[in-house]
Protein backbone atom coordinates (compact mmCIF):
# COMPACT_ATOMS: atom_id res chain seq x y z
CA UNK A 1 0.00 0.00 0.00
CA UNK A 2 1.03 3.55 -0.79
CA UNK A 3 1.89 5.47 2.14
CA UNK A 4 -0.43 8.73 2.57
CA UNK A 5 0.49 11.70 0.67
CA UNK A 6 0.45 15.06 1.43
CA UNK A 7 -2.57 17.34 -0.41
CA UNK A 8 0.27 19.04 -2.01
CA UNK A 9 1.81 16.28 -3.57
CA UNK A 10 -1.43 14.85 -3.85
CA UNK A 11 -2.72 17.13 -6.32
CA UNK A 12 1.14 17.73 -7.88
CA UNK A 13 1.29 13.66 -8.56
CA UNK A 14 -2.76 13.97 -10.25
CA UNK A 15 -1.41 16.73 -12.88
CA UNK A 16 1.46 15.16 -13.88
CA UNK A 17 -0.15 11.91 -14.11
CA UNK A 18 1.88 10.20 -11.37
CA UNK A 19 0.23 7.48 -9.18
CA UNK A 20 -1.43 8.53 -6.34
CA UNK A 21 -2.75 7.34 -2.57
CA UNK A 22 -5.95 8.44 -3.45
CA UNK A 23 -7.90 10.93 -5.94
CA UNK A 24 -7.80 14.61 -4.65
CA UNK A 25 -10.88 15.42 -4.22
CA UNK A 26 -12.99 19.49 -4.16
CA UNK A 27 -16.23 20.76 -4.54
CA UNK A 28 -17.21 25.02 -4.09
CA UNK A 29 -20.13 26.79 -4.02
CA UNK A 30 -20.97 30.91 -3.41
CA UNK A 31 -21.43 32.47 -0.18
CA UNK A 32 -22.88 35.33 -1.76
CA UNK A 33 -23.66 36.77 1.47
CA UNK A 34 -19.72 37.23 2.62
CA UNK A 35 -17.84 37.50 -0.85
CA UNK A 36 -18.29 41.22 -0.37
CA UNK A 37 -15.42 41.61 1.71
CA UNK A 38 -11.63 40.32 1.28
CA UNK A 39 -12.25 39.16 4.79
CA UNK A 40 -15.89 37.20 4.25
CA UNK A 41 -14.47 35.11 1.14
CA UNK A 42 -11.46 34.04 2.80
CA UNK A 43 -13.35 32.97 5.68
CA UNK A 44 -16.10 30.90 4.07
CA UNK A 45 -12.98 29.31 1.56
CA UNK A 46 -11.03 28.32 4.65
CA UNK A 47 -14.64 27.18 6.91
CA UNK A 48 -15.71 25.01 3.54
CA UNK A 49 -12.21 23.72 3.21
CA UNK A 50 -11.68 22.55 7.23
CA UNK A 51 -15.34 21.58 7.05
CA UNK A 52 -14.54 18.99 4.39
CA UNK A 53 -10.98 18.55 4.30
CA UNK A 54 -10.52 19.24 0.94
CA UNK A 55 -7.56 17.94 -1.15
CA UNK A 56 -7.59 21.58 -2.73
CA UNK A 57 -9.47 24.92 -3.22
CA UNK A 58 -10.80 26.58 -5.91
CA UNK A 59 -11.44 29.95 -4.97
CA UNK A 60 -15.44 31.46 -5.48
CA UNK A 61 -15.33 34.77 -5.41
CA UNK A 62 -18.65 36.79 -6.79
CA UNK A 63 -19.00 37.25 -10.11
CA UNK A 64 -19.94 40.92 -10.57
CA UNK A 65 -16.15 41.66 -9.33
CA UNK A 66 -15.17 41.95 -12.89
CA UNK A 67 -17.22 44.25 -14.31
CA UNK A 68 -17.22 46.65 -10.64
CA UNK A 69 -14.27 48.24 -11.54
CA UNK A 70 -15.04 49.62 -15.32
CA UNK A 71 -18.56 51.35 -13.64
CA UNK A 72 -20.91 48.18 -14.14
CA UNK A 73 -23.15 48.51 -10.83
CA UNK A 74 -24.58 45.52 -8.68
CA UNK A 75 -26.94 44.91 -5.80
CA UNK A 76 -25.87 42.65 -3.15
CA UNK A 77 -29.30 40.14 -2.52
CA UNK A 78 -28.55 40.14 1.27
CA UNK A 79 -29.07 36.39 0.97
CA UNK A 80 -25.86 34.02 1.06
CA UNK A 81 -27.79 31.86 -1.52
CA UNK A 82 -28.81 34.33 -4.02
CA UNK A 83 -26.09 35.91 -6.19
CA UNK A 84 -26.15 39.80 -6.67
CA UNK A 85 -28.49 42.18 -9.22
CA UNK A 86 -27.51 43.97 -12.05
CA UNK A 87 -28.12 48.08 -11.68
CA UNK A 88 -26.34 49.32 -14.39
CA UNK A 89 -23.65 48.06 -17.01
CA UNK A 90 -20.86 49.71 -18.33
CA UNK A 91 -21.29 49.20 -21.20
CA UNK A 92 -24.82 49.90 -22.62
CA UNK A 93 -23.35 51.39 -26.68
CA UNK A 94 -20.51 50.82 -28.93
CA UNK A 95 -19.23 53.76 -27.86
CA UNK A 96 -19.09 53.06 -24.71
CA UNK A 97 -17.13 49.98 -25.45
CA UNK A 98 -14.13 52.98 -26.64
CA UNK A 99 -14.20 54.07 -22.43
CA UNK A 100 -12.53 50.49 -21.78
CA UNK A 101 -9.04 50.66 -20.92
CA UNK A 102 -7.12 48.74 -18.73
CA UNK A 103 -7.02 48.60 -15.25
CA UNK A 104 -4.76 48.45 -12.62
CA UNK A 105 -5.19 45.24 -10.97
CA UNK A 106 -3.70 46.08 -7.74
CA UNK A 107 -6.76 48.40 -7.12
CA UNK A 108 -10.49 48.69 -6.56
CA UNK A 109 -12.36 45.03 -6.66
CA UNK A 110 -9.38 43.20 -8.83
CA UNK A 111 -7.00 44.31 -5.20
CA UNK A 112 -9.88 43.23 -2.83
CA UNK A 113 -9.92 39.33 -4.16
CA UNK A 114 -5.82 39.70 -4.07
CA UNK A 115 -6.45 40.62 -0.39
CA UNK A 116 -8.60 37.77 0.44
CA UNK A 117 -6.49 35.26 -1.52
CA UNK A 118 -3.15 36.50 0.61
CA UNK A 119 -5.33 35.72 3.33
CA UNK A 120 -6.14 32.50 2.49
CA UNK A 121 -2.94 31.63 1.87
CA UNK A 122 -1.59 32.64 5.26
CA UNK A 123 -4.53 30.66 6.64
CA UNK A 124 -3.13 27.32 4.49
CA UNK A 125 0.54 27.67 5.34
CA UNK A 126 1.20 25.57 2.68
CA UNK A 127 -1.05 22.99 3.37
CA UNK A 128 -2.99 22.67 0.09
CA UNK A 129 -2.70 24.67 -3.36
CA UNK A 130 -5.69 27.45 -3.86
CA UNK A 131 -6.93 28.62 -7.17
CA UNK A 132 -8.38 31.56 -8.37
CA UNK A 133 -11.29 31.66 -10.31
CA UNK A 134 -10.42 34.24 -13.56
CA UNK A 135 -13.78 34.62 -16.04
CA UNK A 136 -12.12 34.48 -19.60
CA UNK A 137 -12.33 37.80 -21.27
CA UNK A 138 -15.29 37.55 -23.47
CA UNK A 139 -17.23 36.45 -20.09
CA UNK A 140 -15.96 39.44 -18.13
CA UNK A 141 -17.47 41.32 -21.54
CA UNK A 142 -20.84 40.12 -20.54
CA UNK A 143 -20.80 41.34 -17.03
CA UNK A 144 -19.68 44.41 -18.16
CA UNK A 145 -22.89 44.51 -20.55
CA UNK A 146 -25.08 42.75 -18.70
CA UNK A 147 -26.20 40.42 -21.61
CA UNK A 148 -24.52 37.62 -23.66
CA UNK A 149 -27.49 38.27 -26.58
CA UNK A 150 -25.96 41.96 -26.38
CA UNK A 151 -22.53 40.74 -27.29
CA UNK A 152 -23.40 38.65 -29.76
CA UNK A 153 -24.72 41.78 -31.44
CA UNK A 154 -21.87 43.40 -30.51
CA UNK A 155 -19.92 40.88 -32.69
CA UNK A 156 -21.88 41.08 -35.71
CA UNK A 157 -22.39 45.12 -35.56
CA UNK A 158 -19.41 46.56 -33.68
CA UNK A 159 -16.71 44.29 -34.26
CA UNK A 160 -13.79 46.19 -34.00
CA UNK A 161 -14.81 48.25 -31.17
CA UNK A 162 -15.52 44.77 -29.68
CA UNK A 163 -11.78 43.43 -30.45
CA UNK A 164 -10.60 46.89 -28.88
CA UNK A 165 -12.26 46.20 -25.39
CA UNK A 166 -11.32 42.87 -25.34
CA UNK A 167 -7.68 43.75 -25.56
CA UNK A 168 -8.06 46.12 -22.86
CA UNK A 169 -9.86 43.27 -20.41
CA UNK A 170 -7.29 41.11 -21.50
CA UNK A 171 -4.93 43.11 -20.20
CA UNK A 172 -5.96 43.70 -17.12
CA UNK A 173 -7.11 39.65 -16.22
CA UNK A 174 -3.22 39.03 -17.62
CA UNK A 175 -1.93 41.24 -15.03
CA UNK A 176 -4.67 39.89 -12.45
CA UNK A 177 -3.49 36.44 -12.84
CA UNK A 178 -0.03 37.09 -12.56
CA UNK A 179 -0.57 38.54 -9.58
CA UNK A 180 -3.20 36.00 -8.09
CA UNK A 181 -0.21 33.87 -8.39
CA UNK A 182 2.33 36.00 -7.06
CA UNK A 183 0.34 36.26 -4.14
CA UNK A 184 0.25 32.40 -3.61
CA UNK A 185 -2.41 31.11 -5.34
CA UNK A 186 -1.20 28.06 -7.51
CA UNK A 187 -2.38 28.99 -10.69
CA UNK A 188 -5.73 29.67 -12.03
CA UNK A 189 -9.38 28.25 -12.82
CA UNK A 190 -10.03 29.88 -16.25
CA UNK A 191 -13.70 29.86 -16.84
CA UNK A 192 -15.57 30.41 -20.57
CA UNK A 193 -18.60 30.67 -18.67
CA UNK A 194 -21.55 31.26 -21.46
CA UNK A 195 -18.74 31.57 -23.76
CA UNK A 196 -18.02 27.51 -23.27
CA UNK A 197 -21.27 26.23 -25.98
CA UNK A 198 -21.78 25.94 -29.31
CA UNK A 199 -25.39 27.48 -28.57
CA UNK A 200 -23.66 31.01 -27.84
CA UNK A 201 -20.75 31.03 -30.26
CA UNK A 202 -19.49 29.29 -33.51
CA UNK A 203 -16.12 28.23 -33.73
CA UNK A 204 -14.98 30.67 -36.30
CA UNK A 205 -16.28 33.43 -33.66
CA UNK A 206 -14.68 31.65 -31.09
CA UNK A 207 -11.24 31.68 -32.58
CA UNK A 208 -12.13 35.49 -33.67
CA UNK A 209 -13.32 36.86 -29.92
CA UNK A 210 -12.19 34.57 -27.60
CA UNK A 211 -9.10 32.63 -28.48
CA UNK A 212 -6.13 34.89 -28.62
CA UNK A 213 -7.32 36.80 -25.41
CA UNK A 214 -7.75 33.65 -23.58
CA UNK A 215 -4.39 33.06 -24.86
CA UNK A 216 -2.62 36.13 -23.65
CA UNK A 217 -4.14 35.36 -19.81
CA UNK A 218 -3.34 31.98 -19.91
CA UNK A 219 0.14 32.79 -20.95
CA UNK A 220 0.60 35.07 -18.03
CA UNK A 221 0.42 32.11 -16.01
CA UNK A 222 1.75 29.92 -17.92
CA UNK A 223 4.58 28.47 -15.20
CA UNK A 224 1.99 28.30 -12.59
CA UNK A 225 1.78 24.53 -11.82
CA UNK A 226 -1.93 24.29 -11.11
CA UNK A 227 -4.33 26.26 -14.53
CA UNK A 228 -7.47 24.71 -15.03
CA UNK A 229 -9.35 25.61 -18.40
CA UNK A 230 -13.47 25.33 -17.12
CA UNK A 231 -15.51 24.85 -20.34
CA UNK A 232 -18.77 25.91 -19.36
CA UNK A 233 -22.35 24.70 -20.19
CA UNK A 234 -23.91 21.76 -22.34
CA UNK A 235 -22.84 21.11 -26.11
CA UNK A 236 -19.03 23.13 -25.41
CA UNK A 237 -16.46 23.61 -27.17
CA UNK A 238 -13.97 21.81 -25.11
CA UNK A 239 -12.56 19.45 -27.76
CA UNK A 240 -11.23 22.51 -29.65
CA UNK A 241 -9.67 23.87 -26.40
CA UNK A 242 -7.15 21.20 -25.89
CA UNK A 243 -4.06 22.82 -26.79
CA UNK A 244 -4.48 25.62 -24.28
CA UNK A 245 -1.65 26.00 -21.93
CA UNK A 246 -3.07 24.48 -18.48
CA UNK A 247 -2.80 21.51 -16.68
CA UNK A 248 -6.09 20.03 -16.22
CA UNK A 249 -9.64 20.04 -18.24
CA UNK A 250 -12.67 20.55 -15.81
CA UNK A 251 -16.35 20.21 -17.44
CA UNK A 252 -19.78 18.97 -17.02
CA UNK A 253 -19.33 15.97 -18.63
CA UNK A 254 -22.65 14.82 -17.46
CA UNK A 255 -24.37 17.40 -19.78
CA UNK A 256 -28.19 18.29 -19.46
CA UNK A 257 -28.27 17.57 -23.44
CA UNK A 258 -26.70 14.11 -23.15
CA UNK A 259 -29.40 13.18 -20.17
CA UNK A 260 -32.16 14.00 -22.70
CA UNK A 261 -30.82 11.69 -24.95
CA UNK A 262 -29.20 13.98 -27.73
CA UNK A 263 -26.74 12.42 -29.88
CA UNK A 264 -22.97 12.05 -28.55
CA UNK A 265 -22.24 15.10 -30.36
CA UNK A 266 -24.67 17.34 -29.38
CA UNK A 267 -23.76 16.55 -25.65
CA UNK A 268 -20.63 17.24 -23.66
CA UNK A 269 -17.66 14.52 -23.78
CA UNK A 270 -16.87 11.92 -21.14
CA UNK A 271 -14.45 12.05 -18.91
CA UNK A 272 -12.52 8.86 -21.00
CA UNK A 273 -13.21 10.72 -24.40
CA UNK A 274 -11.01 13.99 -23.40
CA UNK A 275 -8.32 11.64 -21.17
CA UNK A 276 -7.66 10.04 -24.46
CA UNK A 277 -7.06 13.14 -25.90
CA UNK A 278 -4.60 15.13 -23.96
CA UNK A 279 -1.41 14.38 -21.78
CA UNK A 280 -3.08 17.02 -19.19
CA UNK A 281 -5.55 16.03 -16.32
CA UNK A 282 -9.04 15.97 -16.21
CA UNK A 283 -11.41 17.05 -13.26
CA UNK A 284 -15.32 16.81 -12.63
CA UNK A 285 -17.19 13.48 -12.58
CA UNK A 286 -19.95 13.91 -10.70
CA UNK A 287 -23.15 15.87 -11.95
CA UNK A 288 -22.92 19.77 -10.37
CA UNK A 289 -27.35 20.37 -10.77
CA UNK A 290 -28.83 17.11 -10.24
CA UNK A 291 -27.06 14.22 -8.08
CA UNK A 292 -25.13 16.37 -6.26
CA UNK A 293 -27.93 18.90 -5.14
CA UNK A 294 -31.38 16.14 -5.34
CA UNK A 295 -29.37 12.86 -5.31
CA UNK A 296 -28.76 10.60 -2.31
CA UNK A 297 -25.01 10.02 -0.61
CA UNK A 298 -25.39 6.91 -2.30
CA UNK A 299 -25.76 8.00 -5.70
CA UNK A 300 -22.97 10.78 -5.00
CA UNK A 301 -20.29 7.86 -4.01
CA UNK A 302 -21.79 5.98 -6.95
CA UNK A 303 -21.83 8.18 -9.82
CA UNK A 304 -18.10 9.49 -8.07
CA UNK A 305 -16.65 6.17 -8.20
CA UNK A 306 -17.93 5.46 -11.74
CA UNK A 307 -16.24 8.65 -13.07
CA UNK A 308 -13.19 6.98 -10.79
CA UNK A 309 -13.43 3.85 -13.10
CA UNK A 310 -13.70 5.75 -16.35
CA UNK A 311 -11.06 8.45 -16.01
CA UNK A 312 -8.74 5.96 -14.19
CA UNK A 313 -8.17 2.69 -15.53
CA UNK A 314 -4.95 2.09 -14.00
CA UNK A 315 -7.22 1.98 -10.58
CA UNK A 316 -8.32 -1.53 -11.46
CA UNK A 317 -4.49 -2.74 -11.79
CA UNK A 318 -3.88 -1.56 -7.92
CA UNK A 319 -2.79 2.12 -8.83
CA UNK A 320 -4.31 4.75 -6.68
CA UNK A 321 -5.70 7.07 -10.00
CA UNK A 322 -3.68 9.55 -12.12
CA UNK A 323 -4.44 12.59 -14.15
CA UNK A 324 -7.64 12.74 -12.48
CA UNK A 325 -9.02 14.90 -10.12
CA UNK A 326 -12.82 14.29 -8.76
CA UNK A 327 -15.54 17.36 -8.03
CA UNK A 328 -18.39 18.32 -9.25
CA UNK A 329 -19.15 19.55 -12.69
CA UNK A 330 -19.21 22.98 -11.96
CA UNK A 331 -19.80 25.30 -8.73
CA UNK A 332 -23.00 24.01 -6.64
CA UNK A 333 -26.12 24.97 -5.14
CA UNK A 334 -24.66 27.18 -1.72
CA UNK A 335 -27.99 24.65 -0.45
CA UNK A 336 -26.04 21.04 -1.48
CA UNK A 337 -27.03 18.71 1.51
CA UNK A 338 -23.75 18.66 3.86
CA UNK A 339 -24.36 14.75 3.33
CA UNK A 340 -23.35 14.65 -0.37
CA UNK A 341 -20.43 16.76 0.13
CA UNK A 342 -19.37 14.18 2.34
CA UNK A 343 -20.54 11.43 0.29
CA UNK A 344 -18.41 13.11 -2.42
CA UNK A 345 -15.22 13.01 0.04
CA UNK A 346 -16.08 9.49 0.71
CA UNK A 347 -16.36 8.26 -2.48
CA UNK A 348 -12.68 9.73 -3.10
CA UNK A 349 -10.71 8.09 -0.36
CA UNK A 350 -12.79 4.99 0.33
Amino acid sequence: MQAAMSKTDRVSAALRGEEVDRVPVSAWWHDFLREWSPQGLAQATLEAYRKYDWDFIKVNPRASYYAEDWGARFRPSGRPDRQPELVEPAVKSAEDLRRIRPLDAAQGAYGEQLAALAIIARGLAGEAPFIQTVFSPLAVMSRLTGSSKYVQRLMADHPDDLLDALDAVAGTLRAYARACVEVGASGIFFATVEWGSADNISPDDYDRFARPFDLRVLEAVRDAPFNVLHVCRDNNHLARLLDYPVSAFHWAAHSASSAKGRSASGGNPSLSDIAARTDRAVMGGVSHDSTMTSGSPADVVAEARRAIQQACPERSKGAGGRRFLLAPGCSIDPQTPEANLRALVEAARS
